[in-house]
């Protein structure tokens, strides 16, 4: 790859589908569209994600999310976000950006599927309590090195 901002684009990228991969979430670098950019990375419905390693993380949070603001609506999703990557920090610790209207949208759905799940099936919302206390103990930037580091073996 000749332009070294694209390498450096793609490497953030890569290493945020890693990185959401360790989540379980199966997140992809779809095929770039041209004029009808969908944003750098899929499979994150109802999200898109614009991924941002600039210099200028001002720069980087304004222009992501600009971008993944336009960019949902030519994905069809009804989010965006933007990944924006912080200097020597690992993936986990980068910033995912998005509006406050987008974040008030999304906390009325989280919190209205919640509630329809503790009326409608109370056995299976106690699992996803318990789920959420996993979730937030697992070191996602462990798990995304060792499928790293397993990507670079000879064979694989």
């Amino acid at each position: 790859m000749s332009n070294p901002n694209k390498a450096k684009g793609t490497r953030w990228e890569t290493a945020l589908v890693r990185f959401l991969g360790a989540a379980t979430l199966r997140a992809y670098r779809p095929a770039q569209e041209g004029h009808k950019d969908t944003g750098d990375l899929h499979g994150l419905s109802p999200f898109i994600g614009q991924a941002k390693d600039w210099k200028s993380w001002e720069s980087a949070i304004r222009e992501g999310l600009d971008g993944a603001e336009r960019q949902k609506t030519h994905a069809r999703e009804d989010y965006g976000v933007a990944f924006v990557k912080r200097v020597r920090r690992p993936t986990g610790a980068g910033y995912a950006v998005m509006t406050i209207a987008t974040f008030a949208r999304l906390l009325v759905r989280l919190r209205r599927a919640e509630r329809i799940l503790a009326e409608v099936a109370p056995g299976r919302y106690a699992l996803h309590r318990l789920a959420i206390a996993d979730e937030l103990a697992a070191d996602y930037d462990a798990v995304a090195k060792t499928a790293e580091n397993t990507d670079d073996e000879p064979g694989a």
